[in-house]
């Protein structure tokens, strides 16, 4: 039941507030093998938004160490 929680947070989740990309977004990009922020950034556009990645940067790291761990 977490787990299907966690998927419904993720989905609502922005991690690019300027690009509107979710969490769930993210995570499936990093797990079909986008392993550094560049082939995020580049599979999802993330990061060339108006703020320039200042806010999603971050937290694209957050995600590449956890799905690691994963």
């Amino acid at each position: 039941m977490a787990e299907e929680n966690q998927e419904i947070i993720d989905k609502y989740t922005k991690v690019c507030i300027c690009k509107a990309i979710n969490k769930s977004t993210m995570k499936k990009i990093i797990k079909d093998g986008a392993d550094t922020l560049e082939k995020v950034q580049k599979a999802t556009s993330a990061g060339s938004g108006s703020c320039g990645g200042r806010r999603c940067t971050p937290r694209i790291l957050e995600l590449l160490e956890e799905c690691k761990q994963d």
